[in-house]
């Protein structure tokens, strides 16, 4: 069990306490408003960095308070207690990893692996194309620190390459434009090129585990993820024509309108459109399930178990549903639930389940 407690200070709503995580499933029962969700985004934060929740860590802090911290001990793959600490003042952020100051949050990512399962989720199915962007690219730098630098390098490329695009100094020298969007294309091709490739390879590895369980838990058959990407399987030098072909439509629009930023994720099945006519429960499940599948991934790839935090995921699911996702939970190293408290958690206890009570911010062991 990596999380062995946690400490958040001036942190939302919580109490300034100290909550022992020490059990392979932690169940935090509470009325909605009292805090459940608000301590499961502190684990979140130890893991990754920053929240799921927000982009604005001034959000986070407790109302009257200038800063919050979360401090947290976790026990490493060697059995090893060590920490993570999250310092936030005066729009700074300070991790530390065993009292050492990390100066990149990709150091962080592989510390302690978390999968989350919430609400949210729902708009993988049937929200903007760039939320199953985010997931991918989510998936991908749970086990790959390489992609994380590839997608940093494309994304400042980007931005200078539309830079250029809405100057109006550049817009005014033609010959100086095009040399530095040479330039900036160049890059663009070459980083761009790797994410498809990394992308495509990881939507068909979802695949193989995603279409046989949704079939398992829904009888639908043949649902899965379609990756359509205007760059296709294009070789670099080709990838550069495409972008000179459509830069007088870059330059018009003052946007870069071609590249894995634009690339379309989304459910087919028996390659149509899958969403359209799927019933709220159809969708629901096709993203509940797609986090299922990259724990599982994760684990197939790194041979290591990561840490499922599931808030209320279950409640808009009929009973036979819940059963079903319940027994199809991926192999985990340690389990955290939030629960109503008219919910039937019970059923879901082992027997070292560790069930805290939450009221205005204050948690009680039961």
């Amino acid at each position: 069990m990596p999380f062995l407690s946690v400490s958040p200070i001036n942190f939302r709503n919580l109490k300034n306490n100290h909550i022992d995580c020490s059990a392979p499933e932690v169940f935090f029962v509470g009325e909605n408003g009292q805090g459940k969700t608000n301590i499961l985004e502190t684990l979140y934060i130890i893991s990754y960095g920053s929240s799921f929740r927000t982009k604005s860590d001034n959000e986070i802090i407790k109302e009257g308070e200038n800063f919050y911290s979360i401090r947290g001990f976790y026990r490493d793959e060697s059995g090893k207690a060590d920490t993570v600490s999250i310092q936030y003042e005066q729009n700074k952020k300070k991790i530390l990893k065993n009292a050492k100051v990390l100066t990149d949050r990709k150091d962080l990512i592989q510390t302690i692996p978390c999968v989350l399962f919430c609400h949210d989720d729902l708009s993988f199915a049937v929200g903007e194309p760039e939320r199953r962007r985010f997931f991918i690219d989510q998936s991908l730098s749970m086990y790959d620190i390489l992609y994380v630098d590839i997608l940093r390098k494309y994304k400042r490329v980007l931005k200078s390459r539309n830079a250029i695009l809405r100057d109006e100094k550049a817009a005014g020298n033609a010959g100086m434009r095009a040399d530095m969007l040479d330039v900036f294309d160049t890059e663009l091709a070459a980083h761009g090129r790797e994410m498809v490739q990394k992308r495509r390879s990881v939507i068909h590895n979802f695949n193989r585990v995603f279409t046989p369980l949704y079939e398992d838990v829904t009888g639908i058959k043949n649902v899965s993820l379609a990756y359509d990407s205007a760059w296709k399987e294009k070789k670099q030098e080709e990838i550069l024509c495409f972008l000179r072909e459509k830069r007088e439509r870059d330059i018009i629009m003052k946007t870069t309108l071609s590249g894995p930023h634009r690339d379309s994720i989304y459910f087919t099945r028996y390659s149509e459109p899958f969403v359209p006519t799927a019933s709220t429960g159809q969708r629901r499940l096709a993203a509940i399930l797609l986090r299922v599948c990259q724990a599982v991934l994760y684990t197939q790839i790194c041979a290591k178990k990561p840490v499922l935090l599931m808030d209320d995921v279950l409640l808009e699911l009929d009973p036979a549903k819940r059963e079903k996702i319940t027994a199809l939970l991926p192999a985990y190293d340690q389990l955290f639930c939030t629960f109503l408290p008219e919910e039937p958690y019970s059923r879901y206890m082992k027997s070292g389940t560790k069930v805290y009570e939450v009221r205005e911010g204050q948690v009680y062991e039961q």
